[in-house]
């Protein structure tokens, strides 16, 4: 489902400061263990060549994310593991002389070692709908409360672009505050869509003013539609352009600042006259453009769920994990890897690569057992 139907597996560059979430030193020693480098020459390695695209995005050649499937069962095939799918995991019982019992809708099995790779609460038509997190709780894991994370926002039905808007894309910066202040900035590409936004940068941001809205802080967000320049930045812009095409109308000259259809809905809700020429706008019909440019009050009222969410931010506390090992500190013998953790990736395959490196490391764990089995 990753990537439109396209599986962007990982990126060019991994590093901690591409994720939030739980411990960046935990997190830095499992992608070092394991490097984006290193996980674009196994799936190389396994046929399926990959290609660069924009902002280090990986994917295959192909462009189908069932290559990338099909390699990996094949490799699964070949190692001789045995994959149950039809056997839906009911829970996970730790044993009073050692090891566990799985239970599952078609009998019980034991095991000395589990691996608990079962994704966090998004997307749950995939099968990640939060059991795996319900087992690891019961198995005295801590869980750090969860929100959905890349997920499009909702807008209040009373904001006067989103609806008008709605499928146009265009570059912005989005500013979350908190008490007064920006407590996050992010810029990417925008998506208006007809109850709210999305694209890169407003998925990134959604974790963030979900996370703030549950511990209570009421964040409010702003839209910046020129790249991040400022106030003054702006309003000297069309001072300039008003110069240099004094008879331009102001709908002409906006569009060499942001996509016409953009400018129009704006000029329309500020009661500007569009046809105005550039040399008859009043300063403070100017100002008050360059601060609807700047920043437009954006009133999100919440996200689109997990139903639509590409990762769940919060899990299984990275306090409770050895990062040499991935394997628990509250529960011998248990490995937690994946998005089961505290610990969210930004748009453009950071998830898979956390998934990737975390395993990598649980293998390894689970090899160093294996060598010193009586």
């Amino acid at each position: 489902m990753s990537g439109g139907g396209r599986c962007n597996v990982t990126n060019l560059v991994a590093g901690e400061g591409d994720f939030w979430g739980g411990r960046s030193a935990v997190v830095r020693r499992v992608l070092r263990a394991f490097t984006a480098a290193d996980a674009a020459e196994f799936f190389r390695g396994i046929g399926v060549p990959l290609h660069e695209e924009e902002d280090g995005k990986i994917f295959p050649d192909s462009n189908r994310a069932r290559d990338v499937l099909d390699a990996l069962l094949r490799e699964l095939r070949l190692a001789g593991a045995t994959l149950l799918s039809d056997h839906r995991v009911l829970d996970v019982i730790r044993l009073p002389g050692g090891g566990f019992a799985i239970a599952t809708t078609r009998g019980e099995y034991r095991s000395q070692r589990v691996v608990l790779a079962t994704g966090g609460l998004s997307l749950p038509k995939s099968g990640s709908d939060g059991a795996g997190l319900s087992i690891a709780e019961r198995l005295g894991h801590t869980i750090v409360a969860t929100t959905p994370a890349l997920a499009p926002l909702l807008l209040a039905p009373d904001e006067p672009l989103h609806e008008e808007l709605a499928g146009v894309a265009h570059p912005a910066e989005l500013s979350i505050w908190t008490k007064g202040r920006i407590a996050r900035k992010l810029r990417g590409s925008m998506l208006w869509t007809h109850v709210g936004i999305s694209g890169p940068v407003a998925l990134n941001a959604s974790r963030h003013w979900l996370r703030l809205t549950m511990d209570g802080l009421q964040p409010l967000m702003t839209l910046n539609m020129c790249g991040g320049d400022t106030f003054e930045a702006i309003e000297k812009r069309l001072t300039d352009l008003a110069r240099d095409r004094p008879k331009a109308s102001l709908h002409v000259l906006l569009s060499a600042v942001i996509p016409a259809s953009v400018g129009a809905a704006i000029l329309h809700h500020l009661a500007i006259d569009p046809l105005t020429t550039a040399a008859h706008v009043t300063r403070p019909d100017r100002r008050r453009l360059s601060h609807a440019l700047t920043e437009w009050p954006l009133p999100v009222t919440g996200s689109r769920g997990y139903n639509h969410a590409e990762a769940t931010a919060g899990g299984v506390s990275l306090a409770e994990i050895n990062p040499a090992t991935m394997e628990s500190r509250v529960c011998p013998g248990l490995f937690l890897i994946g998005e089961m953790l505290d610990v969210d990736g930004r748009l453009g395959g950071f998830n898979f690569q956390w998934a990737w490196s975390s395993a990598f490391v649980a293998a390894d764990g689970l090899g160093d057992h294996l060598l010193h089995c009586p």
